[in-house]
């Protein structure tokens, strides 16, 4: 089965919902080997004067994490933020109401994902260069984890929970720092849900 590319009038008539149960039933897809075929130099050209994707979603840049392929979607279905640790700052929250409140986008996806290297260099208060300033958004989730265990790396109950708890954060912090998805959600115009990608299966787990 060819799958067609979304265009304006289709990404009207969507809701939050709509579109949240076609991401999840991509990733079915995904981790059944039953990818829609597509032709992609077809969706190059329908694409090139305009975009309507149905969703934003924000993951970390881990290689293994590759949204449009594990969520099976295609050229111009989705907007895709990405840096490590999946948490929002001012510019990507910029690119989050573009996507919403200019291009139309029914939902904000947060993904984090199991083993997440930047998640457990936060746990182990690594300092580095630059990345210690991008760890320092991560910190948050490691302290508001509690564990009878070892607070690092090498606790994976610890680092697992704290990949949840930095997804669930950022996503307050999303709505608490742009009142445009806010008040978009408030109406029902879109949805902010989170989800931790396994690395071991390809499966999207909702929080």
């Amino acid at each position: 089965m060819i799958k067609e590319i979304i265009d304006k009038e289709k990404q009207s008539k969507l809701s939050p919902d709509d579109v949240l149960n076609e991401l999840l039933a991509g990733n079915q897809r995904f981790t059944e080997s039953k990818m829609y075929e597509r032709d992609y130099s077809s969706q190059i050209q329908k694409t090139s004067g305009g975009q309507w994707p149905q969703a934003v979603v924000l993951s970390c840049i881990d290689s293994r994490v590759p949204v449009e392929t594990v969520f099976d979607q295609g050229v111009g279905d989705i907007f895709v933020a990405r840096v490590a640790g999946n948490f929002e700052n001012t510019d990507i929250l910029g690119s989050m109401e573009y996507s919403c409140k200019v291009a139309g986008s029914k939902l904000v996806l947060v993904l984090g994902h199991e083993a997440c290297g930047a998640v457990k260099a936060a746990c182990d208060d690594v300092e580095l260069g630059n990345i210690t300033h991008l760890l320092s958004n991560i910190k948050p989730a490691v302290k508001a984890t509690e564990t009878d265990g070892e607070r690092n790396s090498g606790n994976p109950e610890f680092v697992a929970a704290v990949v949840e708890n930095n997804v669930k954060l950022t996503i307050d912090r999303i709505r608490e720092k742009s009142p445009i998805l806010k008040e978009m959600e408030a109406n029902g115009e879109i949805k902010i849900v989170g989800g931790v990608y396994s690395i071991s299966n390809g499966k999207v787990s909702l929080l």
